[in-house]
């Protein structure tokens, strides 16, 4: 048997394959980001396929820190009872699911939310003005918001609850010194950078107990001038895992990285996959803790080999799990073919049209065959 395809825990979670579905922006929750049928339905056909971990759509934890359209939200306690529908689903199928708590801090939707977005510090050429640069006051407010939200995720029924500090986004940006030019206890050194962070971890972990499952979600480098640097980042692993989180999924670039962003495009051969892996393999020489890689990864063998030579304990994926929802239980039954996405980014302006994150490529293709 693969190694991909043998139970493990992480703190006391037991998960019956070491494959993720690594959390996105699926467009289908409703106007205040509640729950819908359509997502539940996302979530049931992970479950179905054989997903060994789900972890949810980034839930915006206060109003203003809603990034998208369509977005799922935690920040009141009225949007519990549909995400309780939602983890009840996963359950009912013998699936596992987190939710990751997000904040988009300077790039917060204002038409969405209605309120400014908040900043770490004062930049010039990253968001359109006005934002709020956020004081000591703001700071806490924002630490007791992200320890509110995993009290909710607990409520509802999921099985854990990961901190979005990837890709751009509020936590992400107190880490790194392209968007953090704080003067005080938050900016400067690594370890006054992840002082924030560390204080979310902490209320959250007062809010569910120490035997509740707190991952983290983090990049490896921003692929920015100025940004955060491996180097740093695995200071700031270490620091997390000294503060108690259970484990860490590694992801890089944000949404002005360009070309070295997190969901590359034109992933075609096996040496253009796990682009992240060379930064995966120097956290796990650095850290304790499970490792879940994301980035680009396609084929089997290639996951697989991530696993069996320690370059990560769990394989995240996420665009080919758009396309194909089954695939764990397809590879799991001896078919394995890479994953049919095509890496083409196309189901990301389905969402931003409104119409919800779908594979288009795979809708056309099916639109062709009904007419042959």
């Amino acid at each position: 048997m693969s190694e991909l395809f043998e139970e493990t825990e992480i703190n006391g979670m037991n998960l019956a394959n070491r494959l993720v579905r690594s959390a996105t922006w699926e467009g289908m929750a409703g106007q205040e980001g509640e729950v819908t049928p359509r997502l539940v339905k996302v979530m049931t056909d992970l479950a179905e396929g054989g997903v060994g971990l789900i972890i949810s759509s980034h839930a915006y934890v206060r109003k203003d820190g809603q990034a998208g359209l369509f977005q799922l939200g935690i920040y009141e306690d009225v949007l519990i009872k549909g995400l309780e529908n939602m983890t009840k689903a996963v359950h009912d199928r013998k699936g596992k699911i987190l939710a990751q708590l997000a904040h988009a801090g300077l790039f917060g939707n204002t038409r969405l939310s209605g309120e400014p977005p908040v900043a770490v510090s004062a930049l010039e050429g990253y968001a359109h003005p006005p934002r709020k640069v956020m004081e000591k006051k703001d700071i806490d407010a924002l630490v007791e918001a992200f320890g509110r939200a995993a009290g909710r995720a607990q409520d509802a029924g999921f099985d854990g609850v990961q901190l979005h500090a990837a890709h751009g986004y509020l936590l992400n940006q107190f880490l790194s010194p392209a968007f953090n030019k704080r003067e005080d206890d938050y900016g400067g050194t690594v370890e006054n950078r992840a002082r924030a962070v560390l204080e979310v971890l902490h209320a959250v972990r007062n809010k569910v107990g120490k035997g509740y499952p707190v991952l983290i979600k983090m990049n490896c480098e921003d692929f920015l001038e100025g940004g955060l640097t491996l180097q740093d980042s695995l200071k700031s692993g270490s620091l997390l895992q000294e503060a108690g989180i259970d484990a860490v999924e590694l992801s890089g670039g944000t949404f002005l990285s360009g070309k070295f962003g997190p969901s590359r495009g034109g992933i075609k051969s096996e040496d253009r996959e796990a682009y992240f892996s060379e930064a995966a393999k120097a956290f796990k020489e650095k850290l304790r803790i499970p490792l879940m890689l994301v980035g680009g990864i396609r084929s089997f063998h290639v996951a697989e080999k991530l696993v069996v030579e320690g370059y990560a304990d769990y394989i995240s994926m996420s665009r080919p799990f758009i396309r194909e929802p089954e695939l764990v239980k397809r590879w799991a039954s001896g078919d394995l073919g890479k994953a049919q996405c095509l890496s083409d980014n196309q189901c990301f302006g389905s969402g931003m049209a409104g119409e919800g994150v779908y594979c288009v490529t795979k809708k056309q293709e099916e639109a062709g065959e009904a007419l042959s």
